[in-house]
């Protein structure tokens, strides 16, 4: 079923290809948009570094995936251009690389001629972005065995569960995969048991009524059940006026009067 209503109908003539960027697009929304005649091409980067630092470069062999599979490969962040050559993701206490495994997370650092010098009149704020010598982009993200890095979270938005950690992106491209939901956005809520619990803020498809248990089942089914939402509120996301969802007003709401430890 398509994300949006009367997109199944759709059908382009010809090729558009978009690149995409700005928060991460699930996967789900990207086959849906290949689906009816689009061809997305993945990029990631920052202000600090002028723009795209890195591209989810096609590979021949994808081409023997199946719809969702390559779905999933094209929602990563990928590989650097080779004009910015030098991205890594780390342990950011160690700047150590972490296995490239496809689990587990470090942050995203780069290097490069790109790459700003620094925050004009802060070096305070400098000198903590390029500890060990490279830029900490706040990303927080795995490297697959093929060298594609793939976002998890920002470091702002991942949810520390019961000393889990939970990845509110991987959390919301399951969502995002239940038939009547149209938008999703997951948040760190305040808990005293377990310190933070997932919260899920959704926008029904038209015409549709799922409920809260509904969306906790679903992804209960397809996800880790610890990493599945406790809390599922129906409404319309915040948005920036170029269509990006402004999840820090919901946490902000939420933790109103709280301090997060993360």
């Amino acid at each position: 079923m398509s994300t949006w209503p009367g997109a199944d109908k759709v059908k382009m003539s010809n090729k558009l290809k978009i690149m995409t960027a700005g928060a991460p697009p699930a996967p789900t929304i990207i086959r849906n948009m290949e689906k009816i005649g689009a061809e997305i091409t993945h990029t990631y980067g920052l202000t600090e570094v002028y723009g795209p630092h890195s591209v989810c470069a096609w590979q021949p062999t994808w081409e023997n995936l199946s719809e969702a599979e390559m779905a999933k490969v094209k929602s990563r962040q990928g590989v650097p251009y080779i004009v910015t050559h030098y991205m890594d993701v780390v342990d950011p206490a160690t700047i150590e690389p972490v296995p490239r495994d496809g689990q587990t997370i470090g942050e995203i650092v780069m290097r490069g001629n790109n790459v700003m010098t620094g925050y004009y009149k802060d070096p305070e704020a400098t000198e903590t972005a390029f500890a060990g010598g490279w830029f900490h982009s706040g990303n927080l993200a795995v490297m697959h065995p093929d060298g594609y890095v793939q976002i998890m979270d920002r470091k702002k938005d991942i949810i520390i569960s019961g000393g889990e950690n939970i990845s509110t992106v991987e959390v919301e491209n399951v969502i995002y995969g239940h038939p009547d939901v149209q938008e999703v956005a997951v948040i760190p809520l305040p808990d005293e048991r377990w310190g933070e619990v997932p919260k899920a803020f959704v926008v029904p498809k038209p015409g549709t009524t799922p409920s809260a248990e509904d969306i906790i089942e679903f992804t209960k089914n397809n996800l880790a059940r610890f990493k599945a939402p406790k809390f599922v509120e129906f409404r319309e996301l915040p948005k920036t006026a170029t269509g990006k969802i402004q999840k820090f007003k919901l946490r902000e709401k939420e933790w109103e009067g709280k301090k997060r430890v993360n």
